[in-house]
């Protein structure tokens, strides 16, 4: 389907948007994410799917382009639930337009005529009724950039808290003080990709910075449990420097915060810089820890980095979640405390139907 036929089918899947501020002649502000689009009558956003129809903003609803129930460490959440299935949902559309997206098919729809993404029209209570039949303890809006779909989240998440499950995001943290009080009532978990410490990279990307670093740390003052990934790409931001600045971020907002560092492999518009190697992914985290940092991760490389898949009590030391990739081989948790020592470890590990 050319992208102006999608624009126009995906146009009957909206509805108005709540994230919106009315301007003079016509025009609308969008609030939902970083870039904060002016939008005139007939116009588009930034993200492409939200868009001024004669003085109101219409966004993207009834519909998912990706679903699947995957295992939450795959989000990755390494701090709540281990073990635990997730209903994943998404959309199309992205407020960024970075080279390397893994999920480019879904993010890049209405910018790139090569990414065909399909989708399929759901109601929200049907998705929610679907994780529980899956047995799903999570619903996760991700594949796009899901702040740019918040109302279409909130519908699910709606039906999803009154099943019991928890609700999260896997963003870009491109986000507003707007979006985040539209979503703090229904949002559990939210990881975030800090892709890069240099605004310039940002802006490649098409965010910046001081915008991510702002959702960083408003989640965690909203009470919201964030997990970090930095996907550290070979030439673009794995200098040591840039690395321990990531890191020491991370640990002035909450040292209890889970840092990913997760190896790249070429992808999408990327392939010239080679795939991250382990012994890169193991410096990057003991920067990490020696930043101060408690719980620090390496993934995407699966058995080739010793103990950094698995959490460890950060009192004695004990291994409490052991793991290979997204499958947690054991788990020595005792309500959310180390059976050795009886030091509690930061997460979510009880779920809402279980509290």
């Amino acid at each position: 389907m050319r992208i102006g036929s999608l624009r126009d089918t995906l146009a009957r899947h909206t509805v108005l948007g709540e994230l919106a501020e009315t301007l003079d002649g016509n025009r609308v502000r969008c609030v939902a994410c970083g870039h904060r689009c002016v939008v005139p009558p007939g116009r588009e956003g930034v993200c492409r799917v939200r868009f001024n129809d004669e003085g109101s903003l219409r966004v993207p609803h009834g519909y998912v382009a990706g679903l699947q129930v995957d295992p939450i460490e795959k989000k990755p959440f390494f701090h709540v639930l281990p073990g635990a299935r997730a209903l994943s949902f998404g959309m199309l559309g992205c407020d960024f337009h970075c080279a390397y997206c893994q999920n480019w098919l879904t993010s890049q729809a209405l910018r790139d005529a090569s990414a065909i993404a399909g989708f399929q029209e759901i109601d929200a209570r049907d998705l929610a009724e679907l994780a529980v039949k899956h047995g799903a303890e999570v619903v996760t809006s991700t594949y796009n950039e899901p702040l740019i779909t918040a109302e279409w989240a909130v519908s699910v998440f709606r039906f999803a808290r009154e099943a019991g499950l928890l609700c999260s995001f896997v963003s870009n943290g491109h986000g507003t003080p707007e979006v985040l009080d539209y979503l703090r009532p229904y949002l559990d978990l939210c990881k975030v990709d800090l892709k890069t410490f240099r605004d310039r990279a940002y802006r490649e990307l098409g965010g910046r910075l001081d915008r991510v670093l702002w959702t960083i740390r408003a989640l965690h003052e909203r009470g919201v449990w964030v997990e970090v990934v930095t996907l550290l790409v070979p030439g673009f931001n794995d200098s040591k420097e840039e690395v321990r600045e990531i890191a020491r971020f991370v640990a002035s907002v909450s040292p209890d915060i889970p840092w990913h560092v997760t190896a790249f492999h070429p992808d999408y518009r990327m392939t010239g810089p080679p795939a991250t190697t382990a012994a890169a992914l193991l410096d990057a985290a003991s920067a990490g820890r020696a930043e101060g940092l408690r719980f620090v991760y390496v993934g995407n490389i699966p058995g080739h980095v010793g103990g950094w898949e698995d959490t460890a009590c950060p009192g004695c030391g004990s291994v409490l979640v052991e793991r290979r990739g997204f499958r947690v081989v054991s788990n020595r948790l005792r309500n959310g405390a180390c059976p050795d020592c009886g030091r509690a470890v930061p997460g979510v590990w009880a779920s809402s139907r279980s509290c």
